[in-house]
């Protein structure tokens, strides 16, 4: 039977402003650059506050006005002092004059993308217009390791629905082989591992070593990859020692070929720090990278005009104008808002994690690490766990030790023998440490790693071992295992 009733209950929601606040709060040093000046670029009412800036400047110029006026030459005129320093190509001239005492290497990167460069290559073959239509879109579907991980069908279908060009598998297997596999660098268009190296071995010239080589990855690739070397030289009829020399030769070959060119055309391996930790006096110091990050207000003007248009006897005829100007000089406000907000929150959490890990970085020893999870440090300063973790995931800091994720400073808490907490960074250094003093014709098993920290006093089970093992991507031991 149906029955109505009144339920009275509390619910949360978070406001539209809110949502944007911890999107900024998310946010690395170089996307929030990059946001500021998008929200500088569309909203007329936020602007750049130089006023600190120009005070300072004034000020330090006349002192030096003064004192080369007084000191150095009474003789000059101080409005000619001002003209010289206002000439734009001497200041140029002093700029470019202090740069060449500055003994610095200043890297340019130009060039051109990894799929033009591939694309060039192909444009030296003599194909139909309609060939070279199809090839060009083959290659666009090459990834940034040189392969093509694409079903020979969905590209088929996706060059009809795209150029409106009905094509067979047949032709596009064909383009393929005999013109994007020949291509640079050796490999590229490889739709596995197993034909990249194919590719690249038969480009080498024809030893025993590269026979045999060949016939592993044509004919037992999966017990060359799952490291099964007994049934190899069984099955190739060879001793230990050539099946060594042969594994050998496979392991120059490339297996990302697109990574020889793509790695070189990217930045990839420069980190803009978002905190920055440093020892003053055996104290600790935090501070937030404000880099290119200007100070902002609400423009004065549009503060004007929306008190021009509110004191006029018929306001009926400027209601939308009043309204443009108010949304928009409220937008401002909230952001400037939002920005003092962000930083208050990134400084209130890194602090509180620079506190809790006040050994380590006073230190710099992995060990003096503790065991620390979101939930510590939200209790800790009031916030939601959901706003550290945004901080923790995408921030970096920058120690006297290093750069590194914040997220790595958290960790789960065990116990050793002693009754002790210890962090499992601490468990995983260990276990690191173990595997890369191991034996590698016999590496250990995990089992045995478990009994190898269970003797340095950690009770870690087998299953824990493997947890922590594919957390550092580290193989099993069959994998680890040479010849």
């Amino acid at each position: 039977m149906l029955k109505q009733q009144l339920l009275q209950k509390g619910q949360h929601k978070l406001s539209p402003q809110q949502i944007q606040l911890m999107k900024l709060v998310q946010l690395s040093t170089l996307d929030f650059e990059q946001r500021v000046q998008q929200e500088l670029e569309e909203n007329p009412a936020l602007e750049e506050d130089n006023s600190s800036e120009l005070e300072e400047y004034s000020d330090t110029l006349e002192n030096d006005i003064d004192i080369l006026t007084e000191d150095q030459n009474p003789s000059i005129d101080k409005s000619e002092i001002d003209e010289y320093l206002s000439d734009d190509e001497i200041e140029d001239f002093q700029i470019r004059n202090q740069n060449c005492n500055i003994k610095k290497h200043i890297p340019i990167i130009s060039g051109i993308s990894f799929q033009e460069y591939l694309k060039n290559q192909l444009h030296t073959f003599r194909l139909s217009e309609k060939d070279l239509l199809i090839a060009d879109f083959i290659l666009g579907n090459i990834d940034n390791d040189g392969y093509i991980r694409r079903k020979i069908t969905s590209i088929v279908d996706d060059i009809f629905l795209t150029l409106g060009v009905s094509v067979s598998t047949e032709k596009v297997e064909k383009l393929l082989v005999n013109y994007i596999q020949k291509l640079d660098p050796i490999g590229i268009g490889s739709r596995n591992l197993q034909e990249c190296l194919l590719i690249q071995l038969k480009k080498k010239k024809i030893t025993q070593e590269i026979f045999f080589s060949q016939k592993i990855i044509r004919d037992h690739f999966q017990s060359f990859v799952k490291k099964h070397y007994n049934k190899l030289y069984k099955k190739l009829g060879i001793t230990k020692k050539n099946l060594k020399k042969v594994i050998d030769q496979i392991k120059k070959l490339n297996p990302k070929p697109g990574k020889i060119y793509s790695d070189n055309t990217k930045n990839l391996d420069h980190i803009i720090p978002d905190f920055n930790i440093y020892i003053s006096d055996e104290k600790l110091e935090l501070s937030l990278n404000q880099r290119n990050i200007p100070e902002l207000k609400v423009s004065p003007l549009y503060f004007n005009m929306l008190k021009s248009y509110r004191s006029k006897k018929n306001i009926n005829k400027n209601e939308e104008t009043v309204a443009f100007l108010k949304q928009k000089i409220d937008s401002a406000k909230w952001f400037v808002d939002a920005i003092k907000q962000r930083q208050n929150t990134l400084m209130l959490t890194m602090n509180a994690i620079m506190d809790y890990q006040k050994e380590y970085f006073l230190t710099g020893d992995p060990l003096k690490i503790k065991p620390m999870i979101l939930k510590n440090i939200s209790q800790k300063i009031g916030v939601g766990i959901s706003t550290v973790s945004r901080v923790a995931n995408s921030k970096y800091v920058n120690t006297p030790y290093g750069t590194f994720l914040i997220k790595s400073f958290f960790s789960e808490k065990m116990i050793n023998q002693e009754g002790k907490e210890v962090s499992s960074i601490e468990i995983k250094k260990l276990l690191g440490e173990s595997i890369a003093k191991e034996n590698k014709k016999q590496p250990l098993t995990d089992e045995k790693l478990s009994k190898i920290l269970r003797k340095k006093g950690y009770l870690i089970a087998r299953r824990t071992i493997a947890k922590y093992r594919d957390q550092m991507h580290i193989p099993v031991s069959r994998m680890r295992r040479n010849l």
